[in-house]
């Protein structure tokens, strides 16, 4: 392949740009008409519309219903959209394709009365190709019939879609994603919409990388279709520009020649200095333009913005840019939802929510269930948040028409978000999948995307090596072969509104309703436990981060980051086990996470966090939970000094009993020398004096069409400009100038004030949102409340101009898509640091061979790095012993076990060293591993025995799965009566660590 000097490729480029005929991307959002209810003959040009509601793009017909009805309740029904449309003259003899994001749930497509097709999974993007039935003269007019029955099934099997689901994938009718609209030549670069078009579109991918160097190869593959009616010969050119539109490199690739009527690949591919590698936290992208000349001039051009990184799944452990990485993150809901808007936010709006997962040290989100739509996918590009990409499935793996959907979707889906940096996960399923089903998934990753440097897997997979990534969704798993994280854990659940059980709103921990007659205290927390117990949580997994040993644990994903309109356990219509509520206003187990996941592996920084206020009452006497990356956290008051907390759980520093006293709180958390690391402090906040009401950060452009929102956050604060902390009183919002659609937020109450004017502030702070219209100009918002000064915020929006459906620049041309272009990229955490993300802390000496009296020829499964086997004796008191030989004589410092029945079976052991006893007790319930310290024995023969009777009982009752399989059992088992296994003694695996 022949690189062009760049110099010289200026020149050529001049000369080429006076006559390209790029394919331009149109917005396609502006003016569509909405109603619903079927309507026989509405496919029809001529059809009456004139009565139908006027909306914008992205609109689901039922999005006010967000966290207004709980997720079953959302309406279902049949809805149409129309749009008419006209093109200019300068579109004659184009090429005219429509793509369409995604639809809820089943469309009929038209236009000009001609029908296009049938898309019904609901969830991937699709598009047609319209250049046969336009009108270039007249008027179009683009109809879709949208079905989003909940029980809708596929035509041609009559099978229901796995994700069409109650409970997970909530139910926002119509079309809440974008439309878009590519205008063309005759020879161009296709579009990747496999499913209705049958194309695959730009495949841009980086190889033989250099990451200390800045250096990788780029390689560029397109598809290209010939409709010219004759034979063409096509060169191909790459050019990659910088965020600033600086060309760093510009190649050419392979000649071909296309039949009429033919597709071809055209392909190049470019060494490349100087690169910045895309991070986490490190959103650096860059556009690649691909063009197609022929007889000398540039007839077609796409851009494709993308970013480059290497990665690595071996070992357990997950590699991103030649550094370790441990998974620390959120399972959040692919819907992404706000209060009475649903999924349809402007661009920003998933940069504000998908940035605030970074700020708090997140670096993953796995999406669930459904894949998410493709604003979040670049979204998460810009902000530096790796994504996994389900496609779309339930809690069971599915055969027939089901599993045939399930592949059918997972191939649109890779083909359509290929070139999409942050996706590194492909998830096969929200629960365990066959070998065979595996490896057909591996096959369709293998054929789309084989160079993306992307892992497939799928949850569970703990005994399938084909898979290349796993983990359960509720336990800790580790493992030396694909790596393992925690898909879901923590499903606690707490409102914003509560801090505690001694201040106002005063909720005693836990009250709530029962959930299917259970108790169901976990998903009624207050605040304080609600971030304590994510604590809890999360150092389960960080206790088995890469350094502790051969077997490791590559972290997880906390379910869920904001709270969201679908199934829930406590006493509200919808799940609050987010870290923010619906609006984004973070609890305190927001700065929690903040604080323990700020690195890559070990803590790189370091960080206090006081969780709750303090506002009490005289008479309070409390405890005080202070989380901190330091080994010991001083308290002091007033300058009084507390001494250091009870360290849990090596985060978690414990004061009993404070006595409260009107000051400043202050946590100092220190070193083992004693010296300062960092510090925390609360302050008792005055009587409340005053509204505050902020912008919350967006573009600085408010654009009038009709879609774009703005968010302002008002406070109760106290003269000095400190938020009240016990502060819910009413407050009231009237826009008093200017033209807009009020939204409103959320609090909790009747209907959650879900498009009320009037609503409280929680914890003294709260938020709404208003819509633009299509009038543009000054809009001012007014906030009064009882007692307190009144205040105004104000805003302006810009006029979108709109010509024959669709958005123009100044001159009255269609305007070419803007959308998330404009958006910065953030760049926070730097790139890739090129030293180590961990320390090695512990060693895991080698099993040589395991002896049993019961079961001998099974011992290997006690350390065959399989979660899903296991060594286990008899039943009878004699023989529930097993003697381990190491590979070598080593001082062992730690046995780590996990064993059968893990959260409720107790085994009371003996551990002995050359036929010393080491270790005597009861092994803890736990959600995975537990860990047996040892006083530095140093020996390579070592036997654990039963000593006495098992004891059983749930420690983690309310830890159930929605739709637990039948017959099966998450900890491998669970006795039906205690009282007849109590000598029982089973290994899943164990592992013996010497120190480092």
């Amino acid at each position: 392949m022949k690189k062009l000097a760049l110099a010289a490729a200026a020149i050529t480029m001049a000369a080429l740009w006076t006559t390209t005929t790029a394919t331009t991307r149109l917005n396609f959002n502006a003016g569509w008409l909405c109603t619903t209810g079927d309507k026989p003959g509405a496919e029809k040009p001529d059809y009456a519309d004139a009565t139908w509601e006027r909306v914008t793009l992205p609109h689901a017909f039922n999005s006010r219903e967000a966290f207004l009805k709980e997720i079953s309740q959302l309406t279902d029904t049949v809805v149409w959209y129309r749009k008419h449309f006209g093109l200019p003259e300068t579109y004659a003899g184009k090429n005219i394709l429509i793509e369409f994001e995604g639809v809820r749930q089943a469309a009929d497509v038209y236009v000009n009365g001609h029908h296009l097709g049938l898309h019904e999974n609901g969830v991937m993007a699709f598009g047609y190709d319209l250049t046969p039935y336009i009108n270039p003269e007249g008027d179009n007019v683009v109809a879709l019939r949208i079905d989003n029955d909940w029980d809708y099934r596929e035509r041609r099997s009559g099978s229901k879609y796995q994700w069409n689901n109650k409970n997970f994938n909530a139910n926002y009718g119509g079309i809440p994603k974008n439309v878009w609209l590519h205008v063309g030549g005759e020879v161009y670069q296709t579009l990747p919409l496999y499913s209705s078009l049958k194309t695959t579109g730009v495949y841009i991918y980086a190889s033989h990388f250099d990451i200390k160097n800045r250096r990788a190869q780029i390689n560029a593959e397109s598809e290209v279709v010939n409709k010219s009616g004759q034979t063409r010969r096509i060169t191909y050119e790459v050019e990659i520009t910088d965020p600033d539109g600086t060309t760093v490199a510009h190649f050419e690739g392979e000649t071909i020649e296309l039949q009429a009527g033919q597709t071809g690949t055209c392909k190049a591919s470019e060494t490349v200095d100087n690169l910045h590698f895309w991070s986490w936290g490190y959103g650096y992208l860059y556009t690649v333009k691909t063009r197609l000349l022929s007889d000398g001039r540039c007839i077609d051009e796409t851009e494709t913005r993308t970013g480059f990184r290497q990665t690595l799944f071996a070992k357990g452990k997950i590699w991103l840019n030649g550094r370790v990485l441990q998974m620390k993150g959120f399972a959040q809901r692919t819907s992404n939802e706000w209060p009475a808007t649903g999924m349809s936010v402007p661009a920003w709006m998933s940069d504000y929510s998908n940035r605030l997962m970074v700020e708090c040290n997140a670096n993953l989100v796995r999406w669930m269930h459904v894949t998410p739509w493709k604003q979040d996918v670049e979204s998460c590009d810009r902000v530096g948040l790796i994504q996994a990409m389900p496609a779309g499935d339930a809690e069971k793996d599915c055969t027939g028409d089901q599993w045939r959907q399930r592949t059918e979707l997972m191939r649109d889906a890779i083909i359509y978000n290929r070139n999409n940096p942050s996706i590194l996960f492909y998830e096969s399923g929200n629960e365990s999948i066959s070998r065979e089903h595996m490896i057909e998934m591996k096959e369709i990753r293998d054929t789309y995307d084989p160079h993306g440097g992307r892992a497939i897997g799928s949850r569970e997979m703990l005994d399938i090596r084909e898979a290349e990534y796993g983990g359960e969704m509720l336990y800790i798993n580790k493992s030396a072969h694909h790596p393992m994280w925690a898909m879901e854990y923590c499903r606690d659940e707490g409102l914003r509104k509560y801090w505690d059980s001694y201040s106002y709103p005063y909720h005693p921990e836990g009250a709530g309703p029962l959930y299917r007659n259970a108790d169901a205290s976990d998903y009624n927390h207050n605040q304080d436990m609600l971030a304590v117990e994510n604590v809890r949580r999360w150092h389960d997994y960080y206790r088995e981060r890469p350094g502790s040993g051969k077997r490791v644990s590559s972290g997880g994903t906390k379910i869920i980051f904001s709270d969201t309109n679908t199934h829930c356990r406590g006493e509200e219509n919808y799940r609050r086990s987010g870290v923010t509520d619906a609006m984004r206003i973070p609890k305190d187990a927001y700065y929690a996470h903040k604080t323990m996941w700020d690195g890559w592996v070990d803590t790189e920084q370091n960080s206090t966090y006081i969780i709750g206020h303090w506002n009490y009452a005289d008479t309070v006497t409390k405890p005080v939970y202070v989380v901190s990356t330091s080994e010991s956290v001083e308290l002091r008051l007033n300058g009084r000094s507390f001494g250091t907390g009870k360290r849990q759980c090596h985060f978690l520093h414990v004061f009993e009993n404070i006595r409260w006293q009107a000051g400043t709180l202050t946590a100092i958390g220190r070193d083992t020398n004693g010296n300062e690391q960092s510090r925390d402090t609360r302050q008792t906040t005055g009587e409340a004096a005053q509204l505050e009401m902020k912008w919350i950060d967006a573009p600085e452009t408010f654009i009038a069409d009709g879609a774009d929102i703005r968010i302002a956050e008002i406070e109760v604060t106290d003269k000095n400009g400190n938020r009240c902390p016990l502060d819910n009183r009413m407050v009231t919002y009237e826009i008093t100038e200017g033209t807009a659609q009020w939204i409103g937020g959320i609090a909790q109450g009747e209907n959650n004030f879900i498009g009320a004017t009037t609503l409280p502030v929680e914890c003294g702070v709260n938020r709404v949102m208003i819509r633009s219209t299509e009038k543009a100009g000054r809009i001012k918002i007014k906030a009064t409340a009882d007692g307190l000064r009144p205040c105004t915020l104000t805003t302006k929006t810009r006029a979108a101009q709109t010509h024959r459906g669709f958005y123009t620049d100044k001159n009255g041309n269609p305007a070419e898509a803007n959308h998330g272009k404009q958006l910065p990229l953030y760049l926070g955490r730097g790139e890739t640091p090129e030293t180590p993300s961990y320390a090695d802390r512990m060693e895991t000496i080698e099993i040589a061979e395991a002896t049993a009296q019961a079961n001998a020829d099974q011992t290997t499964y006690a350390y065959d790095d399989n979660e899903l086997t296991e060594w286990k004796n008899d039943g009878q008191a004699q023989t529930a012993k097993i003697n381990f030989r190491l590979k070598r004589k080593a001082i062992i410092s730690e046995i780590c076990m996990k064993l059968t029945g893990w959260r409720s079976r107790s085994y009371p052991i003996d551990i002995y060293a050359d036929g010393q006893k080491v270790w005597t007790g009861e092994t803890p319930k736990s959600l995975g591993y537990v860990h047996l310290q040892l006083d530095d024995v140093e020996s390579d023969n070592f036997s654990i025995e039963l000593r006495g009777t098992v004891t059983e009982k749930d420690a983690f009752g309310q830890i159930v799965e929605l739709a637990e399989p039948v017959n099966k059992e998450l900890d491998l088992y669970k006795s039906k009566n205690g009282s007849q296994v109590n000598n029982e003694l089973r290994i899943v695996e164990i592992e013996f660590l010497e120190k480092k």
